[in-house]
């Protein structure tokens, strides 16, 4: 089943933080979104800043930082072609490992969800290789049982044009938060970085989103453009 992405983001209030992957619709590029959203002050308090290999998380307000523990981090990175792209510091996890010559799965392997109870936020990760092609991997309790993690991992070797997958941490608003079910979704991907970026953006819960990080990778040339949506501002 392929869901209208605008549709699918406008009927969930708080899908939490979220992956989008896929090709454009012409073939010749490969998106990556990566979106965060808040309910808290301390989750809010954040813009998307680039740094020289991708992006970081930073305080709006450094002053107003609660609990930096879980909230600033690195979501994107770039290693040789790829693009690690995932919701917390496991970014860090994956790179290193990919440069001692190890792998997207064996790296994840040795990390689990996060330790937010009664939460338990699922961990999501996105490799988005150099050909387009791309693993995705969804780290979360057991049934919100923090003694067991389910560990599941996705692989699209040939992704076809106009067709990408979204996974993200929540499958709606709650107490304590439902964890994302099944497996990724597929969604259509359409239009330039900066239309798709843009519908995924207006799409999100207005209350609640906080920025998105939007990449296309060139499938031929290997050039890459990004974006950066902030709700908020950088206090001087």
């Amino acid at each position: 089943m392929i869901n209208d992405i605008a549709a699918y983001l406008k009927s969930n209030p708080y899908p939490g933080r979220g992956i989008i992957v896929g090709r454009s619709a012409d073939g010749k590029q490969a998106y990556a979104l990566y979106f965060i959203m808040g309910r808290s002050a301390n989750s809010r308090n954040r813009v998307f800043a680039y740094t020289e290999d991708g992006i970081r998380t930073k305080a709006c307000d450094p002053s107003k930082m609660e609990d930096p523990s879980l909230v600033i981090y690195h979501p994107a990175r770039f290693f040789e072609g790829a693009l690690v792209l995932t919701n917390g510091d496991q970014t860090d996890t994956v790179r290193d490992a990919l440069a001692e010559g190890g792998d997207f799965r064996s790296a994840l392997d040795t990390r689990k969800f996060e330790p937010d109870a009664p939460n338990y936020t699922p961990r999501i990760s996105a490799l988005l290789h150099a050909d387009g092609s791309y693993e995705l991997s969804l780290l979360k309790s057991l049934e919100g049982d923090p003694a067991c993690c389910v560990r599941s991992y996705f692989s699209y070797d040939k992704p076809k044009s106009g067709l990408g997958h979204i996974v993200h941490t929540y499958e709606g608003d709650g107490s304590p938060l439902p964890s994302f079910l099944g497996e990724p979704r597929m969604v259509p991907v359409s239009g330039s970085l900066e239309e798709y970026a843009a519908l995924v953006w207006e799409a999100l819960n207005e209350d609640n989103k906080v920025s998105l990080y939007a990449c296309a990778i060139d499938l031929e040339h290997g050039g890459k453009s990004n974006l950066i949506f902030n709700k908020y501002q950088e206090v001087e």
